[in-house]
C-alpha cells in the first residue's frame, strides 16, 4: 500500500452472503477518514484498490477468500481484439455524449435493464432513490456517458472522472439491442479517456468465476492489482 494510505483508519463490516460466488460470505473494508472524500485522494485509493458505493469508498477484505482483483486499462497501450474492433464498427451507428446529469427516462431504461438482467440481483426491484444513492458521490466529478442510437437513449454509462483517470461505475442498457452494449460502453469511455489524455480506465472487480464479468479481461491492455502490485 502507497505511503498516503498507511495510516488512514479502516473499518470492517460483517459478514454477509456473497453477491458473486455461491456459498462464500463477503466482507468489506470501509476507508473511515473524511480526508480521504475528496476527488485526488480517491484517485490513489482506487489505484489501492478501493472503490465507491455512494459516498462510501470501500475494498473487499474477505476471510477466505480473494476471488475480487481490481483491474485497469492502461488507454495509451489500448489494442482491440478483432471481437471488439467488430463491435466497435456496429457500434458507429450509435452516437455518444457526457453529460452532467442523466437525461429524464433515465430510470425506464434502467427499469427494463434490472427486470431483465438482475431480476434475482440486489437491485431488484428498481428503485430510483436507490440508484441515485448508488451511483452519486457528494465529492467526486460523476458523469453520465449517454448513448443514442438515432434518438433512442439505449445505454448510460455512469462514469467516475478525476485528474489523471476515469472509472467505470456502472452501465445500464437496452437489454434488447442488437449490439453488446456493456462492450461498447467500455469502448466509448475509451474514446473519452483518449480525448482527455487519461491514463487509466478503472473497470471495479474482476472475478474469474463469474461470465458476466469476463468481457472485462477480454480489454487490453488490462491490468489487475494482485498482492497489491499491478500485474499485466
Amino acid at each position: 500500500m502507497s505511503i498516503e494510505l498507511q495510516h488512514i483508519r479502516i473499518g470492517l463490516t460483517t459478514n454477509h452472503p456473497c453477491s458473486y460466488l455461491a456459498n462464500q460470505e463477503e466482507r468489506v473494508a470501509v476507508a473511515l477518514d473524511p480526508q480521504m472524500h475528496s476527488s485526488s485522494s480517491y484517485e490513489v485509493l482506487l489505484a489501492n484498490g478501493f472503490r465507491r458505493s455512494g459516498d462510501t469508498i470501500y475494498k473487499p477484505h474477505c476471510s477466505d477468500c480473494q476471488a475480487c482483483e481490481a483491474i485497469r486499462l492502461s488507454i495509451p497501450d489500448v489494442q482491440l481484439s478483432r471481437s471488439q474492433k467488430r463491435i466497435k464498427n456496429k457500434a458507429s451507428m450509435l452516437s455518444w455524449v457526457m453529460k452532467d446529469s442523466m437525461d429524464k427516462d433515465w430510470f425506464e431504461l434502467y427499469s427494463r435493464y434490472i427486470e431483465v438482467r438482475h431480476k434475482d440481483g440486489s437491485m431488484y426491484p428498481p428503485k430510483r432513490m436507490e440508484f441515485d444513492q448508488f451511483s452519486q458521490s457528494s465529492w467526486l466529478n460523476t458523469q453520465f456517458l449517454h448513448i443514442y442510437d438515432q434518438q433512442t437513449l439505449v445505454a448510460i454509462a455512469v462514469t467516475d472522472v478525476m485528474s489523471n483517470s476515469a472509472s467505470a461505475f456502472y452501465t445500464f442498457y437496452d437489454p434488447d439491442h442488437a449490439i453488446s452494449m456493456g462492450t461498447a460502453a467500455v469502448l466509448f469511455q475509451i474514446e473519452y479517456c483518449q480525448q482527455q489524455g487519461k491514463q487509466w480506465l478503472y473497470l471495479g472487480y474482476q472475478i474469474d468465476e463469474c461470465p458476466a464479468m469476463n468481457y472485462k479481461v477480454r480489454f487490453q491492455r488490462h491490468q489487475r492489482l494482485v498482492n497489491q502490485r499491478w500485474q499485466g
